[in-house]
């Protein structure tokens, strides 16, 4: 997606680790035109798929799923949720996710009353690097035993294994924008 490259090229920033800053458009302050234009192109994507639920992972990804959701004729956007709070139900499905940017493993849950075995559910991230994330999801859908459509990132970090790890599970993957590599303080498409 062409606007989403230009995008991180200008107000992209890079840390130490190959981290990509996209805070001011994407994961901290959202440009809500760029969400809408993102979820047009994630319909696109998988317009000829049955998609009965959208499933991210607390926060970075709520935005870009809600988004998204409407032109998925508003299906329901689940979330799993990092750390326990006393409103959650006592019945769970959970998976152990790594985040590659805090270096930090959670316990990621989803109240079992949120996906069935009837639903068809595409998984939305805002990166895709290590495939973390996305495995506990995947496990997360596969325990309610319901059928993971396929998994759509923002940014891909096209040098890292996530886009293997997640197609040796079977299942289809889709990233707005691949970074090939990241040299010299500047970052490349593929």
């Amino acid at each position: 997606m062409e606007e989403l490259k230009q995008r991180i090229l200008r107000d992209g920033k890079l840390s130490e680790g190959s981290i990509v800053k996209v805070g001011s458009f994407l994961n901290h302050s959202m440009d809500i035109h760029l969400f809408n234009n993102m979820g047009k192109e994630l319909k696109k994507r998988f317009e000829t798929e049955e998609i009965t639920k959208i499933l991210t992972i607390e926060a970075s990804g709520i935005g870009i799923a809600a988004i998204a959701s409407q032109y998925f004729n508003f299906v329901p956007v689940v979330f799993a949720k990092k750390f326990p709070a006393t409103n959650m139900d006592k019945g769970t499905y959970e998976a152990k996710v790594h985040s590659y940017t805090k270096n930090t493993t959670y316990n990621v849950r989803v109240g079992k009353d949120y996906i069935s075995k009837e639903d068809k559910v595409l998984i939305i991230d805002d990166f895709l690097a290590n495939g973390c994330a996305a495995l506990g999801l995947i496990d997360i859908v596969r325990q309610a035993e319901a059928e993971v459509v396929g998994f759509a990132a923002v940014i891909e970090k096209g040098f890292q294994m996530g886009r293997k790890v997640i197609e040796d599970e079977n299942v289809r993957v889709e990233a707005l924008a691949i970074i090939e590599k990241i040299e010299d303080n500047k970052i490349y498409f593929k």
